[in-house]
Formats: structure tokens, sequence, C-alpha cells
């Protein structure tokens, strides 16, 4: 069965000055899972978020953590990673010679295992990997950095991998959106077969609205999309 659409607000976009006030925010708006961007400077040209902020996120509340390794070589982060309290790892395709192995190894760990695919990396690439998968992360810019618009071709991306996982019945695995997630966006990629939000500064974490005023949002576009295919 296909999964539930939920929603995954990037912690790297909240407001790290109140830090606190915005993760209780976001537990009241009862969001699903909390997303953790973790970036080395090589893989992508950025850093981002560490494990001592992972650690005190999984002390600081009950919300899931899901973490994206934007790194090289991901299996010298597994253990920490599922250490510091993740309940999902994703990794990239191209992060690393030995994808399938690192995902089996993700399972080991008892964390549920992803996938990331750039916007230049094939959906073939998902092949021979299907059963190790969990989540299918479609990047809807290419990654490192908040604020990018998005790749509109990725739309049909976001299509395919939904045919693919449906044809051979795995239409269980959670196909994730990531970059410019936004209130305009957000229906075109549900329509196209997007299951998780990951939500940051073009949604949930918006200049001109509140937490709780973008989320409802989210919902209610979410909530207008299972309406119009129940009709």
């Amino acid at each position: 069965m296909k999964p539930g659409i939920t929603i995954s607000p990037s912690v790297a976009c909240a407001d790290f000055r109140h830090l606190e006030k915005d993760i209780r925010t976001l537990e009241e708006c009862k969001v699903d899972f909390l997303h953790i961007d973790i970036m080395d400077g090589t893989f992508v040209p950025n850093f981002s978020l560490d494990f001592s902020l992972m650690r005190m996120l999984r002390e600081m509340t009950s919300i899931p953590l899901e973490c994206h390794l934007m790194v090289v070589n991901p299996e010298r982060y597994i253990a920490k990673t599922a250490e510091s309290g993740a309940q999902f790892i994703t990794i990239h395709a191209e992060s690393t010679f030995n994808v399938q192995r690192a995902l089996v190894a993700i399972r080991e760990s008892g964390v549920r295992s992803g996938i990331a695919l750039n916007p230049a990396t094939p959906v073939n690439v998902l092949e021979h990997i299907l059963d190790d998968l969990d989540m299918i992360v479609v990047m809807m810019v290419n990654p490192g950095f908040a604020g990018q618009k998005m790749i509109p071709s990725m739309l049909e991306k976001i299509t395919r991998v939904r045919k693919l996982i449906d044809d051979r019945g795995l239409d269980n695995i959670i196909i994730q959106v990531d970059g410019n997630v936004s209130i305009e966006n957000i229906p075109l990629m549900i329509e196209a077969g997007a299951t998780m939000l990951v939500g940051g500064t073009s949604s949930v974490f918006r200049i001109d609205h509140s937490i709780s005023e973008s989320v409802e949002a989210i919902r209610t576009l979410i909530k207008k999309h299972k309406s119009n295919q129940d009709q």
C-alpha cells in the first residue's frame, strides 16, 4: 500500500537562535519527521548539521529523525548516524563505490534505508537496489544550498520513480522530495507521486508566515489532493 503523505521540516532552515522554540512549535503541529542534513564540504560545496546536534534533538524531542548524508564514503558514518537517533538514513548513489553494501549496512544498524537521486542521476540506478530501499529521495535542486528554484524536469522524474516502484509491487517505498518544496510546488509534487515533503524556507520556515500557519497550509494541500483522489 502506498504510504500516506508526510511532512519532514528541514532543521537546517530553522531559527538556530530559537531552535528549541521552533522544535516545540513543530511538536504542537504534529509533524511526522525532522529532516537532518549532514554535509562534508566535499560531496556538496557546503557544510551543515552534525551528530552532536542530532543527539541534542533526540534528547529534546520525540519527533522521528531522518538523516540525509551528503558525504563521500557514507559507510564511515552509518553507525554514528544510527547511534545519534536516526530512523532513516539516506545516502547518494554517487557517494560510494558499493552503494548496495552501504544500504544493507544501514538496515543492519536497525535504521530504514534511503537513496537520493541528484538531478542528473538517472532513475535506472535504482534497478538493482529496490529490494534494499525504504525511501527514494528525488532532489528537486542540486544539493548543498537552500533557496534554489525547482528544476521543472524533476516532476517527470518523480512520476518515473513512482511507476517503477508501483510496477514492481513496491509501492510501500516512500518517495521523498527535497529542494524548493514550496506551497506553489507541493501540489505538483504530490500529483507526480511524492509521499514525503521536506519543508524548508519555501514552505515550513517562511519569513512572512508562522511555522504553524505554514504547516497548516501544507496539510490543506495534502487534504485537497486526497479529496480529489477520493472523488
